[in-house]
């Protein structure tokens, strides 16, 4: 699995960085599929209560999933895109375990 963040208009912190890696190395229990997890962060102007942006990106052969949270820091939008993520993997793999 490959893991890819870019930070837009700012830098990440390497603290940042490890915790976006553990939690979405927890996706691979899930599904060991995944070919690569692309995760953008991004601070939205003006500056509101909350502006911090996540969007994370899941591929596996034929499919991608994506979800995008808004919240008041990063670690509090990675947490809920990858709740939302997980249950994408899990509804996908009841559908093709069905056929």
């Amino acid at each position: 699995m490959k893991l890819r963040i870019q930070s837009i208009n700012f830098d990440a912190t390497a603290a940042l960085e490890t915790y976006i890696s553990k939690k979405t190395s927890k996706l691979e229990k899930f599904f060991d599929e995944i070919t690569h997890i692309e995760v953008y962060l991004k601070v939205i102007k003006p500056e509101t209560a909350e502006n911090k942006e996540a969007e994370i990106k899941i591929s596996i052969p034929n499919v991608d999933f994506f979800a995008s949270k808004t919240c008041n820091s990063f670690e509090e939008a990675i947490d809920l895109s990858i709740d939302a993520l997980d249950k994408q993997i899990r509804k996908y793999k009841e559908k093709v375990s069905n056929k």
